[in-house]
């Protein structure tokens, strides 16, 4: 992902600030708000910004989805 676009990114609930997860330092590709304990799913490096699409942080992370 550009680091430009990263810097302009907020949480679409809080507006607060996103941590950039992504292997092999996590298991998932996810942008992550501490403050609603939320991860948002980066797919083909595009971010998904719907609260309908964000997992919680309190339960486990699922393992990564196998490449098509």
């Amino acid at each position: 992902m550009d680091t430009r676009l990263l810097e302009l990114l907020v949480c679409p609930l809080c507006k607060g600030p996103l941590e950039h997860q992504r292997p092999p330092t996590h298991a998932l590709h996810e942008l992550v708000c501490r403050a609603d304990r939320l991860a948002f799913p980066v797919r083909d490096g595009i971010p998904v910004m719907l609260e309908s699409e964000a997992r919680s942080t309190d339960s486990p992370a699922p393992a990564p989805e196998a490449a098509a």
